[in-house]
């Protein structure tokens, strides 16, 4: 699922592997990265439900972007941003043992071993994908295909665009509405609001 944009840069050879130079970086992210801080900012704040995780989210992805950086700059900046924040966020989200939509289906044929969840735990799982797949239910058709494709298909953006036959940037703005829709149906169900 996670996705890494081809890398390449001037680099010097040190030790076991290219290494990039630490001034070369700072002077690269200060001159390619930093710029983009408010587009960072602003991703991270549509596509993440905390606001007050913000900052901390976006200085992860700087922490990310220069390890990265140290093995090899790379080629385009502002794609390796996006992607590595994406990244980030899918990463948080797993961390947060959210249950993946396509287990729904078969929470039903599991053969649970001893060491398995407990019955309540089992009970509030099937609650959140039922309450998931109601949210995606409730999404318009585009917005719920986009979502389908990306997340549950695994597939690219260029994919998603050349199945429904719409540009790319398009497929972006379906993500976009729709996972902010999916989080507003999902927490404000959680408050008890009706979406």
């Amino acid at each position: 699922m996670a996705e890494t944009p081809s890398n390449c840069g001037n680099v010097e050879h040190q030790g076991q592997g290219p290494k990039v130079n630490a001034r070369a970086i700072a002077a690269w992210f200060m001159r390619e990265v930093l710029p983009l801080e408010s587009y960072l900012t602003q991703f991270l704040r549509a596509n993440w439900r905390n606001p007050s995780d913000v900052t901390d989210l976006r200085q992860e992805v700087y922490s990310r972007i220069w390890l990265a950086a140290v093995r090899q700059i790379p080629d385009d900046p502002k794609r390796f941003l996006f992607v590595t924040a994406r990244n980030l966020l899918i990463t948080r989200l797993r961390d947060e043992h959210v249950v993946p939509i396509e287990a729904i289906a078969e929470l039903d044929a599991v053969d649970f071993a001893a060491d398995a969840p407990g019955p309540d735990r089992i009970i509030i799982a099937r609650a959140e994908l039922r309450r998931l797949q109601s949210a995606l239910d409730r999404l318009p058709p585009r917005c719920r295909e986009a979502i389908v494709l990306a997340h549950i298909e695994e597939l690219s953006g260029h994919e998603i665009a050349q199945r429904m036959n719409i540009s790319e940037s398009a497929v972006s703005a379906h993500l976009r509405r729709g996972l902010r829709a999916l989080t507003d149906a999902m927490y404000s169900e959680e408050r008890g609001e009706k979406s």
